[in-house]
């Protein structure tokens, strides 16, 4: 009952909320991040990063996300703990500023394995996946591939015919 009056996802239990509301209500970490993310996570810029449907960058532990030249996350695409989403770089003389840069563009149903870090101006295209601990510093938009390594390759090409 109380689930769907908050409309509160199934997979999560009632404490990952609560601590939630704690990190982001009273202590405003991550204040202006509009849905539940772990307190572990960091997300900056939060209006540059945009969703698609099921998508909820964050919610898995040690996510830390820059978002200040853009990214955007088709729908149902996950990302696993301690991946770093890095849209900008820092100015080589003047480290309290970011380099203009093209956004981040992550496919649909894309899945991200833990340990990830993705670079500024890449783009993944649907159905890639990412390999655990990969470092991905190029675009692979062509999808529906397995990707990883440092820095990341092609590791496999997933048939489309097979659902």
């Amino acid at each position: 009952m109380i689930r769907k009056l908050f409309k509160l996802r199934p997979e999560y239990a009632i404490s990952f909320y609560v601590i939630d509301f704690i990190f982001r209500k009273i202590l405003r970490q991550n204040a202006k991040v509009p849905y539940a993310i772990h307190h572990t996570s960091t997300i900056q810029s939060p209006h540059l990063l945009f969703l698609e449907a099921n998508t909820f960058p964050g919610d898995s532990p040690g996510v830390y996300i820059n978002a200040y030249n853009r990214i955007y996350v088709g729908e149902s695409t996950n990302i696993g703990p301690h991946v770093s989403l890095i849209s900008a770089n820092h100015d080589l003389i003047h480290n309290d500023l970011h380099k203009k840069a093209k956004p981040i563009r992550i496919g649909p149903r894309c899945w991200i394995g833990s340990h990830v870090v993705i670079l500024p101006e890449v783009e993944l295209g649907e159905n890639t996946i990412v390999a655990a601990g990969a470092v991905v510093t190029k675009s692979f938009p062509e999808g529906y591939l397995v990707i990883g390594g440092n820095p990341a390759r092609v590791l496999k090409t997933i048939d489309r015919t097979k659902k």
